[in-house]
């Protein structure tokens, strides 16, 4: 069975790379904002607001005008704060933890229709770098390192599944929603926190959901 899906995963590959067309990728800009949280991770636990920017490539895969790769480069803003709403009186409410990415999505992305304005829906991986992490207000517990303390330093990698909707107009204004599932550790370190709190052992990972427009040249 492994075999076949290798085999068949092999197939798919080779044959999206045989139809793509580079001399016809056009570029574009996307910005927008995010709200994201981390599973199981700082307590109390709350959403941050951020945003995102970046640009993107549309290159096709066929020759109907409907399918396309759509690999980007973006700044990502992600992360949590200690605002839990049942919270309020609880050292670390007031907390930030943002942390600061130069992400890469490669999404596979598809129109309903060759109409040139149109529904369309997107997935992909997404691999995010960590350039910066900055905490505020935080208990010492999650800021600093050492003997019987928990690490509260973000991972430097961080990988996601994307999956996303939109709307575009005249394939040149677009509107897009997105939701990035994290499939990896994003605070390690909190995992030997010391406590009876069960999601202490389980794993942190970050969850954004984005909504943005892109302008892609002609």
């Amino acid at each position: 069975m492994k075999k076949l899906l290798i085999s068949s995963a092999l197939c798919a590959a080779t044959f999206v790379a045989a139809q793509i067309d580079l001399r016809s990728t056009r570029f574009g800009l996307t910005a927008g904002g995010t709200y994201s949280r981390v599973t199981n991770a700082h307590n109390p636990s709350g959403p941050i607001y951020s945003g995102f920017g970046g640009v993107l490539a549309l290159i096709p895969v066929d020759s109907s005008d409907q399918f396309y790769l759509q690999p980007g480069i973006e700044y990502l803003g992600a992360g949590e704060t200690g605002k839990d709403k049942d919270a309020e009186a609880y050292p670390g409410y007031d907390a930030v933890y943002a942390n600061n990415y130069i992400s890469v999505p490669v999404y596979f992305k598809a129109y309903l229709s060759e109409a040139e304005t149109e529904f369309f829906a997107m997935a992909g991986p997404k691999f995010n770098f960590l350039m910066s992490q900055n905490i505020k207000n935080a208990p010492q517990r999650y800021t600093v390192e050492g003997e019987g303390e928990v690490n509260g330093k973000a991972s430097s990698f961080n990988f996601a599944l994307g999956i996303g909707v939109g709307f575009s107009l005249k394939r040149q204004f677009e509107i897009t929603s997105r939701y990035d599932f994290g499939l990896s550790n994003t605070y390690k370190g909190l995992m030997s926190e010391n406590g009876s709190d069960p999601n202490i052992s389980k794993r942190k990972t970050e969850q954004v959901f984005s909504l943005g427009l892109s302008y892609i040249f002609q």
